[in-house]
């Protein structure tokens, strides 16, 4: 597929670790599609305070770099806009979108098993809607006890207000949105103002992203994303979902695979040429 002449495009890690191969295509993916005059940026997701680490964070920088790719400065960093996901969050939570949910996995765990009827998404059991269907009273005697919460959507009000919607993925054509699929799905937490489908929404229109480049996994999560960028009046970007790299077993890479981390096939002795090769791009 050939690279459209301007866009602007990201690559947003979260700095828990060293890159892989895996990462090393979806960067060098959403530098290519930027286009020779497009903008390519990169977006630290580091609002999980308790994994990222600075050591990663230039950790990944440098293997970008060795890998020859340039963006454009200053690399943003997540946790800097913590105060706009809260406003986001807010304003979901005024046109009563969301509702807190006390419930621990465990419990979710044991309602689903318990069920003959537990709704399923394309990623296995959804939510079952317990706490959507606690009173007003309920929730506001226990949000002032103290007790641990997060903020659902609730999505079936939230189709409600909203029109048939679609969006579009530049290999698969217009898609039919289907948020439903995944349920009411956490956007916040007690101790944090936000979640990753709520942030990325977010992050993107801030960025005035105009194309959305990432892995076939996360195609489900844009039928939800352009339900949220509607409820929250952002623009709508197009989509393109890429391969995933696999391992010889045919399992998706992760952090834990340190032999093919580029650190590591650095040290091995390859070069930037050839880790583009293996992945089926340009020489640089």
């Amino acid at each position: 597929m050939s690279a459209p002449m301007s866009e602007t495009t990201r690559f947003a890690p979260s700095p828990t670790g060293r890159l892989h191969l895996g990462h090393a295509h979806a960067a060098l993916f959403a530098a290519e599609q930027a286009g020779p005059d497009g903008r390519f940026l990169i977006r630290m997701e580091d609002i999980d305070r308790g994994r990222c680490r600075p050591e990663f964070e230039g950790g990944i920088l440098e293997d970008l770099g060795w890998l020859g790719l340039v963006w454009e400065e200053p690399v943003e960093r997540q946790s800097a806009h913590l105060s706009e996901h809260g406003r986001a969050l807010e304003t979901l939570r005024a046109k009563e979108l969301l509702y807190p949910c006390f419930c621990t996995r465990r419990e979710i765990t044991t309602e689903i098993a318990q069920s003959d009827r537990a709704p399923h998404g394309p990623e296995g059991p959804l939510y079952p809607g317990t706490c959507r269907r606690l009173s007003r009273s309920e929730r506001d005697e226990r949000l002032a006890a103290g007790e641990s919460y997060a903020w659902r959507l609730d999505m079936a009000e939230a189709l409600r207000r909203t029109p048939p919607l679609t969006w579009f993925d530049r290999a698969a054509g217009r898609q039919q949105a289907q948020p439903d699929l995944l349920g009411d799905v956490v956007l916040a937490r007690k101790d944090i103002a936000t979640s990753y489908h709520l942030s990325v929404v977010v992050d993107d229109a801030r960025q005035e992203v105009t194309l959305v480049t990432r892995g076939e996994d996360l195609f489900m999560a844009s039928h939800l994303h352009r339900l949220l960028q509607v409820l929250l009046d952002l623009p709508e970007p197009e989509w393109l979902h890429h391969r995933l790299i696999l391992d010889e077993s045919g399992q998706r890479l992760a952090k834990r695979h340190d032999a093919l981390s580029l650190q590591n096939l650095r040290i091995a002795g390859h070069s930037p040429e050839s880790i583009r090769q293996r992945l089926g791009f340009s020489m640089l």
